[in-house]
Order: structure tokens, then C-alpha cells, then sequence
């Protein structure tokens, strides 16, 4: 289902500062995102394996991660069937653990802001498409399941240069990432269930379809300003 479809009720003019504000609540969250505090003394103290540890802070690495679950949310906004939120879902935790195990790893050297800010305009991207703005495309329309995919790598980059911020020992690594992407797979699995769980009870009220389109606009709103951010921040570096 996209919003170009069957009829749809017009949705009730929000004020664009409300959708401003909301945006930018959002996005700030996701600006902060990456280890800080106690879990990043924990990262730059471990030489050896640490299987729970790597574990948690994947899982709230993912959790907190609101720039992922944000896109998550545009992936599942019209997925009603639970076999293709199931292949879409699949499709991203694929190549985010790619990249993210192959960026730390092989030491995979990207731009930290010029990532997050491809990972903002996933969200814009998904949101326009949710809006029924690839459909003039025909033919040519770019293909769902490989930009979910194709974005996933980048959010795995995203990841791992969270990582790639700390002097990671080289003893007990392969066991830490791999633990870390398995935190992060059940930190998806747990994010994902609880927006499945909400989608899933305001679908029964006529308020969804009423305001799907005002709920991407301020999807794509909030992708737009965490674009915006980390490219100021890179040109900003860069000078």
C-alpha cells in the first residue's frame, strides 16, 4: 500500500511548526547516538573476549539507535503481511552485519557524518517512496527490497564507525564485533516489535490512513534535518 492508491481521507492540517518541532526532537536524539559515558570506558578497557558485555551494548546501541529505527519505521509503515516484514527486515539486518562486521574488522575507513548523513536521506528516501513519489518513474522505479538492502550497508557502516572510534584490542575482536552485531540484531528484533505492536493497534483506528501522509512528511522532515546536520558537521571538519 502507498498513498497514491484507493481514496484517501484528507488528513487534518497539522501546523507546520508542530511537525517542525516534532522533527527536530527526533533527529536531535539520533544526533546524540553513539557510545559515550560508562559503555565507552567499558569498549576501550576490555582485552580479551567479553561475548555479554559486546551483547548488551549492541542490543543499546540499536535500541537508542533512533536514526535506525526511524528508517525501520518507513520500511514496515505499509507492510501489513508479516512474511514481507519478515523479507524487508531480513534484507536490512543483512547488510548492516555485513558492513558492520567487514568496517571493523577489515578497517574499512569511511567518514563517520558522511555516513549518517547517506543514513538520513535513507530516511527521506523511504518516506518519499511511502508517499507515492517514485511512482512517475514507470519501469524505472528503483526496486524496494534492494535499496532496503543497499541501505542497510550503510547503516552497518554507521555502526561500525561507532566502533572505530576506540583503540578496540586486537585480542578476543572477532568474538566482540560478532557478539556486538548479535546485540544488535536482538536490540532490532526488540525495537521492531514494539512499532509492529503500535502500527499494529492504530491500523484499527481511522486515524491511520488519515494521517499516513502527514506521518511521513514528518518522517521525511526529520531525515531531512539529520542529513542536513552531519553534512554542516562534515564541511564544518573539513575546513
Amino acid at each position: 500500500m502507498r498513498l497514491h492508491g484507493s481514496p484517501i481521507p484528507a488528513p487534518k492540517p497539522w501546523p507546520l511548526a508542530v511537525i517542525a518541532t516534532l522533527a527536530l526532537l527526533l533527529t536531535n536524539a539520533a544526533i546524540a547516538h553513539t557510545i559515550t559515558g560508562n559503555d565507552a570506558d567499558y569498549v576501550q578497557g576490555i582485552d580479551g573476549p567479553a561475548i555479554a558485555g559486546f551483547i548488551y551494548l549492541g542490543a543499546k546501541h540499536m535500541v537508542t539507535g533512533y536514526d535506525h529505527l526511524l528508517y525501520l519505521l518507513g520500511v514496515i509503515f505499509f507492510l501489513y503481511r508479516p512474511i514481507h516484514v519478515l523479507q524487508y527486515v531480513s534484507l536490512f539486518a543483512l547488510g548492516h552485519s555485513i558492513t558492520l562486521l567487514l568496517g571493523v574488522l577489515a578497517n574499512l575507513q569511511v567518514n563517520a557524518y558522511l555516513i549518517d548523513a547517506i543514513i538520513g536521506f535513507s530516511i527521506v528516501y523511504k518516506a518519499f517512496e511511502n508517499m507515492g513519489g517514485f511512482d512517475k518513474l514507470g519501469s524505472m522505479r528503483p526496486n524496494a527490497k534492494a535499496a532496503v538492502f543497499i541501505f542497510g550497508l550503510f547503516h552497518g557502516l554507521g555502526l561500525a564507525t561507532k566502533l572505530q572510534a576506540f583503540a578496540l584490542s586486537p585480542n578476543g575482536l572477532v568474538t566482540n564485533i560478532i557478539s556486538f552485531n548479535v546485540g544488535v540484531e536482538l536490540g532490532q528484533l526488540l525495537a521492531l516489535s514494539a512499532i509492529l505492536l503500535l502500527l499494529s493497534l492504530w491500523r484499527t483506528r481511522a486515524s491511520y490512513t488519515r494521517y499516513a501522509l502527514v506521518s511521513n512528511t514528518l518522517l521525511m522532515g526529520g531525515g531531512f534535518i539529520l542529513t542536513a546536520y552531519q553534512l554542516t558537521a562534515f564541511f564544518s571538519a573539513s575546513v
